[in-house]
């Protein structure tokens, strides 16, 4: 299970970005965090840069995989629909569910959900 945001377990540098010319002031090999945007999404994607990508429904979890961002993030609501179509089709991304305690993770786990972040201490 992948532990984005929790302080008990290093990660990946991720950035918040709201359009693509934030991308150029993010560190070298930085995660570019953003919410589902076309036009950042086909960006990252062109210039091979990880994404991970904010989604609010299924049609934005099928774009943000098929434009290969590397996480797919999804509110508790719509956590076990993204997983169970992220496992169908076999999607390299991966889908993160957002949480803000850490009691989540074991429901997450048990939901068999790839991961968690917590976006809040993400988007400090």
């Amino acid at each position: 299970m992948i532990l984005i945001g929790d302080e008990n377990i290093s990660y990946e540098n991720i950035e918040k970005i709201d359009s693509i010319k934030d991308i150029s002031s993010t560190k070298p090999q930085s995660t570019a965090l953003f919410n589902f945007d076309l036009e950042i999404l086909k960006h990252t994607q062109v210039n091979d840069i990880n994404s991970a990508v904010i989604v609010n429904n299924i049609k934005e979890i099928i774009y943000a995989s098929s434009l290969n961002a590397r996480y797919i993030i999804v509110e508790n609501n719509l956590s076990k629909v993204a997983q169970k179509i992220a496992d169908n089709y076999m999607f390299d991304s991966k889908i993160l569910v957002i949480i803000k305690d850490e009691n989540e993770i074991e429901q997450s786990a048990i939901d068999e959900i790839d991961g968690i972040i917590y976006l809040d201490r993400i988007e400090k």
